[in-house]
């Protein structure tokens, strides 16, 4: 058709320009190929990972990828050799290399060319389509050269003022490596009187960032001021480590005194605890208090780490926790003990209970017209017997049964009662068990 010269021309280029997008989407559909994106992780700097990339015939017509191009630092192509042919629908894989040459994170691109024959003559179609590489190079760094194992410990240490001749008073110096390998410590010397150690075996490995325990006692044979100083020797960077040791004696025996006398915890809900703080007095000389106890598991101590020496006129504090297991009224006896046989006690109670439950029940409406109330049933066995639990007629369709104990089972049914005072059957039954506590 010619539409020269013709008022219509415009109309015509239209229709050729259709007929164009016709064809070339006639094409797209015939022949596609989709590539798929590629995320290779992280690859030392140095190392090569290669890994496959699918390659999908999404058109009708079989494809021929003629050639792979791969952009990007650190990204090579890495076979099949080509061409090759891909059927419709079917996939390939083409293998890509990532060899990072530095640290840091890298990207490129695989560009895929492909052709495929149809129509007339098979004239040949081509085209290409590209997928996203990426990849993180990184390094691994030497270990750092180890520092010499370096040992610490408390400069100073008072084992007790006041400690009463004859008796014992024992606490634990802690060594540490703070150094980067281990150590050897030799031995522990002692220059004065009054002061031993004990505990560890030496000559005693000490590893790096570990720490270890040394036995320190101060047993005075006499009333008044002692101090040594304990030399620890050892083949650290710090090979001698002075502790300075100092404690203090009497004859006079003192006394224990526990405020208050007396712990009341009146009423604590079993699965809680409430605590009470006191305190211990030493009185007329210093004391060693050594152990305490309660009379009572539910009834615990905590506060005090035993033994420790209370100076004259000084007191320590410590908490008792009740904590019922059970029901009803509780008592106990908190007893403290020192190195002397002397001892002191107070008494505590409290009362353990339980949350008070509600069970609440609703049913629906009886068919009946002529029905004036309900009455609940409730039992302990299923399937009864059940036992009437209110007390007058429940003319709504709903009931609290507030009468329950914890960590128990029930059974509840229901009954109609019409105006003429008949009763029905038992309904459906239903059991509710109540939480404990």
């Amino acid at each position: 058709m010619s539409c020269l010269g013709s008022p219509q021309r415009p109309a015509c280029w239209i229709l050729i320009l259709s007929s164009l997008l016709l064809i070339s989407v006639a094409a797209t559909a015939q022949m596609s190929l989709s590539v798929s994106n590629l995320a290779c992780g992280s690859v030392q700097v140095g190392s090569i990972v290669i890994m496959p990339v699918a390659v999908t015939n999404t058109g009708k017509q079989t494809v021929t990828i003629s050639q792979a191009a791969v952009s990007g630092s650190g990204f090579s192509f890495a076979g099949p050799n080509l061409p090759i042919t891909v059927a419709p629908q079917e996939s390939a894989r083409l293998s890509v290399s990532f060899a990072p040459q530095t640290a840091g994170s890298f990207t490129g691109s695989l560009n895929v060319s492909y052709w495929a024959s149809w129509g007339g003559k098979n004239a040949a179609h081509s085209s290409a389509n590209t997928g996203a590489l990426s990849g993180t190079g990184y390094t691994v760094t030497a270990p750092p050269t180890p520092t010499p194992g370096y040992l610490t410990a408390p400069s100073s240490m008072n084992l007790g003022t006041n400690i009463l001749v004859g008796t014992r008073q024992t606490q634990a110096l802690t060594l540490s490596n703070s150094g980067g390998s281990s150590l050897s410590i030799s031995a522990a010397t002692l220059s004065g009187s009054g002061f031993s150690v004990s505990g560890l075996i030496f000559p005693y490995t000490l590893a790096a960032g570990s720490s270890a325990s040394l036995s320190v006692t101060f047993a005075p044979t006499a009333s008044g001021t002692d101090s040594a100083t304990l030399t620890l020797s050892s083949n650290a960077s710090d090979p001698s480590v002075y502790v300075g040791l100092s404690g203090s004696a009497t004859t006079s025996s003192g006394t224990l005194g526990v405020t208050p006398l007396s712990m009341s915890f009146k009423t604590v809900t079993i699965g809680t605890a409430l605590s009470e703080n006191g305190s211990v007095t030493a009185g007329g000389g210093s004391v060693t208090l050594s152990s305490a106890s309660s009379s009572n598991s539910q009834f615990t101590l905590g506060g005090l780490t035993l033994p420790v020496t209370i100076a004259a006129g000084q007191s320590v504090p410590f908490t008792l926790t009740f904590a019922p297991t059970a029901t009803g009224t509780a008592s106990a006896n908190i007893s403290f003990f020192t190195t002397a046989s002397t001892s002191a006690s107070e008494t505590a109670s409290g009362t353990g209970a339980t949350i008070q439950h509600t069970v609440d029940l609703s049913w629906n409406a009886s068919t009946s017209t002529s029905i004036t109330g309900y009455n609940v049933y409730r039992g302990t066995v299923s399937g009864g017997p059940y036992s009437k639990i209110n007390s007058v007629l429940d003319p709504s369709m709903s009931y609290g049964d507030s009468t329950v104990q914890s960590g128990q089972a029930y059974y509840y049914v229901t009954t109609a009662v019409d105006s003429a005072g008949v009763e029905s059957s038992y309904s459906n039954q239903v059991q509710v068990g109540v939480p404990f506590p």
